[in-house]
């Protein structure tokens, strides 16, 4: 299945992000070339290769999307066709490492696949009843929450899905879904079986209880404010802000203001404000990734667009790549451009560093060690 051919990338292979300009070259965080043999990356040459097939340009570790739905759509689940072109979409943005933030659809079988994208799962979405989008979630009450965050926990790779808030019909605005006490207990099982727990939260109320009761991410954070910031960077809890999702928040006010005006304004005034939300997350230091969302309402491969998105928030370029490569990688607990490594990496025609909007244009795409794009 693999190319036979031995590959040789050349040019500026950035392992770390303290690199060029940002630093003064540290060993091993840039390097001038790497080798692939056998589907994983080597810094020593090989020894006897014959067929030596020579890559150029600069080189990063595959993106990631820390934040997509393969085997979703706005309806719900979808057919394993559907799935496979959203995963190689994703492929072929460079998108080589996935966080599954939710999905009915089982994708176990996309595992066996060495043309598609590693996946991460955070198995199905947890909803309070008539709270969240139809045919996406479990939706269940606070007393059967610690049990189906341990069958999800048990069911994903590490991570479990919750909707922390969502549009309450009584007050026509966006609410938290759980009381303290269920949230508290589920995320403690969680934990108890080796799981991370995120929550989908829009809105300011969901998020220090959620915080305070040991989460451990929280996905789009719109609702982040000078009260929460402090809290959030105290407990070191990552946020994934989905900036190209947030930039659809005008157009679903605009569908809901008849009968919800009050949502409507809450999500006009949040996205106004999300690029300065994210700016001072970052300031505080709290810890950032990319993610898109993509498989609800929006395309997959849209990462590149992310990074471009965290710059334009105020987040220096360096950092805004790590949250896509270096600092994801590390956090997902997989590995990038180190010796042994499965060879995944994506090689741009110019420095990603200068203008993260290369990121949108891979020249060549090595998934496990095979070009793929």
């Amino acid at each position: 299945m693999r190319d036979s051919a031995v590959l040789h990338i050349k040019g500026r292979v950035l392992v770390g992000p303290d690199t060029g300009e940002f630093a003064d070259d540290i060993a091993g965080d840039i390097r001038d070339e790497l080798w692939v043999v056998d589907g994983r990356i080597t810094f020593e040459r090989p020894a006897g290769a014959r067929d030596v097939r020579l890559i150029e340009g600069w080189v990063l570790p595959g993106l990631v999307d820390a934040h997509c739905h393969v085997g979703l759509d706005a309806h719900g689940a979808v057919d394993e066709s559907t799935s496979e072109k959203q995963a190689l979409t994703d492929r072929d943005a460079g998108a080589l490492l996935l966080r599954d933030a939710g999905s009915p659809a089982d994708t176990r079988w996309i595992d066996e696949r060495e043309d598609l994208p590693r996946i991460i799962r955070a198995g199905r979405h947890i909803a309070r009843t008539k709270r969240y989008i139809r045919n996406y979630a479990h939706e269940i009450e606070p007393e059967d929450l610690v049990a189906y965050v341990a069958a999800e926990a048990r069911r994903g790779d590490g991570w479990v899905k919750l909707v922390g808030d969502w549009i309450d019909r009584e007050t026509g605005d966006l609410g938290a879904c759980w009381p303290r006490g269920a949230v508290e207990a589920a995320i403690a099982e969680a934990h108890r079986l080796g799981a991370r727990v995120t929550a989908h939260c829009f809105a300011e109320e969901s998020l220090a209880p959620l915080v305070e009761a040991g989460i451990d991410c929280i996905e789009h954070a719109t609702g982040l404010t000078e009260e929460t910031i402090p809290l959030f960077a105290e407990r070191g809890v990552a946020i994934v802000p989905t900036l190209v999702n947030i930039a659809t928040f005008p157009r679903l006010a605009l569908g809901g203001e008849a009968k919800f005006p009050r949502w409507a304004d809450h999500m006009r005034r949040l996205h106004a404000r999300r690029y300065e939300t994210v700016r001072a997350a970052y300031d505080a230091g709290i810890p950032i990734y990319t993610g898109t969302d993509a498989g609800g309402g929006l395309a997959h491969g849209l990462v590149g667009q992310e990074v471009a998105e965290l710059v334009k928030a105020g987040i220096p370029a360096r950092d805004a790549l790590s949250a896509a490569t270096w600092g994801a990688r590390a956090w997902l607990g997989r590995p990038g451009l180190t010796e042994g490594a499965s060879a995944d990496l994506v090689v741009y025609d110019t420095d990603p560093r200068e203008d993260v909007r290369v990121l949108t244009t891979p020249r060549r795409v090595v998934l496990r060690g095979r070009v793929v794009g």
